[in-house]
């Protein structure tokens, strides 16, 4: 009887095979979940560097030119701000423009650089908005807010970044 018992215990049997392929089947489908969560994060932050690295740029072409100021709000233009080939590229070299044209020409290539980095949100007007404030008296500031949405798959609401440029107004130029 002794080498019965022996024989019993030398392999494994058919359900604890089963059992252990069971565990280790559920611990990776975990272990995916986690790696896709991971990615879905990154893209978040990913579009949300975007979005940041895109609002300062706006705010540093309000701060290159501070007279401009109503320009820069982008419910002034009715539709949406035009291109006046202010800025040289490869293919122009660009004309001299008014303060006016340049903030245009400004928030235009903004909201395409936006279009481009970004996927659109539900509402395309609200992808890229500045909303200027000016100053309620003399000696206080003008105030700008940059607000950038863009939408991720699979989420109903739109991501939004929004940010606030304080600024003096210049004295006008003559």
């Amino acid at each position: 009887m002794g080498a019965r018992m022996q024989l019993r215990e030398r392999g494994v049997t058919m359900v604890e095979s089963l059992v252990a392929l069971v565990v280790l089947s559920i611990g990776l489908l975990g272990i995916a979940g986690l790696f896709v969560e991971s990615l879905r994060s990154s893209r978040t932050a990913l579009l949300r560097t975007h979005a940041v690295n895109l609002a300062g740029d706006i705010a540093d072409r309000i701060l290159a030119n501070g007279n401009a100021r109503d320009a820069y709000d982008t419910a002034t233009y009715a539709g949406a701000p035009a291109i006046r080939r202010c800025a040289p590229t490869a293919a122009d070299v660009g004309i001299n423009c008014s303060v006016a044209e340049l903030a245009e020409d400004d928030l235009a290539r903004w909201q395409a650089a936006v279009s481009n980095a970004l996927p659109a949100p539900a509402d395309p007007a609200t992808a890229a908005v500045v909303d200027h404030t000016r100053a309620a008296n003399p000696g206080r500031p003008d105030r700008y807010r940059i607000t950038i949405a863009w939408q991720e798959p699979g989420i109903n609401e739109p991501y939004t970044y929004s940010t606030e440029l304080v600024m003096m107004p210049r004295p006008p130029i003559s």
